[in-house]
């Protein structure tokens, strides 16, 4: 079974220091950088590609709600044709950078607020598909399993990939517990690895409750904002190889 292992990176901005991308990259096989929004700036996403190249690691826009005090972690509720513009806007930045270094964006993944108010609200999703299939139709979109974005992604005729969570649980309906709820975030890496194990072996998602809701993915994700994170990706790696699993890079993964 090929799966792909990705990250969020790229968010460090101007003197502030976030993750180890470059530690990172030497683990997963797709990187979701941060386009200047809720992280990251020209500077940085220059940097992040070039260290993506040599490790033969996809390119992916992380786009998200214009909140850098945040981390883009703050629900906003913006006009559908404004969003969709800052979603393209952030898509090209970065797809521009990829192309001045010899690449390009192959995915995009949205961050944080956006991500989980698109899973939840078909509407929302709508207009985040609608902007990449706008910006490139044969661009793959990055969506949680079972939810809105990935209906909408799949209606909009886009390249679905489909993603699990390494370090955050799931309720009984297959959305992520809130951060503001305990036991939201794993941070000890084995706690990581026993649930992406979970998932390999239900075939599907588990909830906090240990009901397993049966889906197909073809991604883990690893936080690349914490300072255990690439501890925590080579752990998460290793786990899946021994259950059989090959690691490659997302437009490798046949969807």
């Amino acid at each position: 079974m090929n799966i792909n292992l990705n990250a969020d990176m790229g968010e460090s901005f101007g003197a502030y220091q976030i993750g180890n991308d470059s530690l990172l990259l030497k683990v997963v096989k797709s990187a979701n950088l941060a386009c200047g929004f809720h992280g990251g700036d020209a500077l940085v996403m220059s940097q992040t590609v070039e260290l993506a190249l040599p490790e033969k690691v996809s390119i992916g826009a992380h786009p998200g709600f214009p909140d850098l005090q945040g981390f883009g972690r703050r629900a906003m509720h913006l006009p559908a044709q404004e969003l969709k513009a800052m979603i393209i806007y952030q898509i090209g930045a970065l797809d521009g950078i990829a192309r001045s270094k010899g690449t390009n964006v192959s995915h995009v993944k949205p961050h944080g607020a956006l991500n989980n108010m698109a899973s939840e609200n078909a509407d929302l999703a709508r207009v985040v598909a609608e902007a990449v299939r706008e910006y490139d139709r044969d661009m793959i979109l990055l969506a949680p399993v079972l939810s809105e974005l990935a209906k909408a992604g799949t209606a909009a005729g886009l390249p679905l990939a489909l993603e699990v969570f390494s370090d955050r649980a799931y309720t009984d309906a297959g959305q992520l517990v809130p951060r503001s709820q305990p036991g939201s975030v794993f941070h000890d890496s084995e706690d990581c690895v026993a649930q992406v194990l979970r998932m390999v072996e239900q075939g599907g998602v588990v909830s906090i409750n240990g009901k397993c809701l049966p889906t197909p993915f073809h991604s883990i994700c690893v936080h690349g904002d914490n300072l255990h994170s690439a501890e925590t990706a080579n752990k998460v790696k290793q786990g899946v190889e021994a259950a059989g699993c090959t690691i490659v890079a997302l437009p490798e993964i046949d969807l």
